[in-house]
């Protein structure tokens, strides 16, 4: 019986991301213990962030596809904020113990050991990370998943200083009494894994804060009103947000007070149903207003975007 789940799912792509870390958790700590480098030290134990990332992005893509209940009317998707924001969290962390590792090797080099194998195991963790970061990170675009691609991206990153590394830690091949090549690379490493930690801790940040869509999607839906609304009627309060791959979408429509009810909804459903069209996952709340009424310009205290401010850039 097969371990992944049967359908194409996010859950299978974080069990793929499991998988992998276990692997390139033992190939780096056998590496790390052929050479006694500190560098590849670093590198391994990076992999035991991945491999708890991996494990909390599969429990927490689980949380978030289920479906909306009494406790949580929107759904489960802000879970997956939470996710990258802990996996920002853990990157850092392993960047500041990758920088404690280095500093007493670099004040006192030392000699390494079979170099040439270890490179060699390192080698092989950095195929396995970035053939399932790249299969991961497709999954992520299809499934619209965060947390997918804040694992990805993080094996992406795994990939590249482990390449670093290796290129460096190589010259001492030739040149084994540049003994201080081997901190110096962890250190550089340790710099270059805080800045995507910090990016994924403000992606998560602007997450839970409820940021707006971006501007490209709120001219969408800014286009996609204007398309059916009609010269007679206008719109603000334009407010979104994004939880997990749903995105929120609500606005006032203003209409000629003589529009029937049956009308209005007529309009408003081919409205969302444009809307939806165009974004997936969007779930679109109009409130109809009538254009007469002086209480129905309210779009100050309301808040959001007005038609004006979603028109495209000329």
């Amino acid at each position: 019986m097969s371990l992944l789940p049967t359908n194409d799912s996010p859950q299978r792509y974080a069990i793929y991301s499991i998988i992998a870390s276990v692997l390139t958790l033992v190939l780096k700590f056998g590496a790390w213990g052929l050479t006694d480098s500190v560098g590849l030290l670093s590198d391994a134990t990076e992999s035991i962030v991945n491999l708890t990332a991996a494990v909390m992005a599969l429990t927490v893509i689980t949380i978030a596809m289920r479906p909306a209940d009494s406790d949580h009317t929107y759904g489960h998707g802000k879970a997956e904020y939470f996710s990258s924001g802990i996996e920002g969290v853990l990157i850092i962390v392993a960047a500041f113990a990758i920088a404690y590792a280095s500093i007493s090797r670099f004040f006192e080099p030392q000699e390494l050991r079979n170099l040439g194998p270890g490179l060699v195991l390192a080698l092989i963790s950095s195929v396995i990370n970035f053939v399932t970061a790249r299969v991961m990170l497709k999954a992520a675009k299809r499934f619209d998943s965060i947390t997918l691609e804040a694992d990805a991206t993080h094996l992406l990153t795994d990939v590249w200083t482990s390449i670093g590394l290796v290129t460096g830690l190589a010259i001492l091949l030739v040149m084994p009494e540049w003994k201080i090549l081997d901190p110096i690379i962890a250190i550089l490493m340790a710099v270059n894994i805080v800045f995507t930690g910090v990016s994924l801790l403000r992606r998560s940040v602007g997450g839970l804060m409820d940021d707006a869509l971006p501007p490209e999607e709120l001219e969408i839906i800014g286009a996609a009103i204007r398309k059916h609304q009609g010269i007679n009627a206008t719109f603000h309060g334009l407010r979104t947000r994004k939880s997990g791959p749903k995105r929120f979408v609500d606005f006032h429509l203003l209409m000629p007070g003589v529009t029937t009810v049956m009308a209005a909804h007529d309009l408003c459903e081919i409205i969302e149903n444009e809307i939806k069209s165009q974004l997936t996952q969007a779930e679109v709340t109009i409130h109809v207003e009538p254009l007469e009424c002086d209480s129905s310009y309210d779009g100050d205290s309301v808040g959001g975007a007005c038609e004006k401010c979603v028109e495209p850039a000329k």
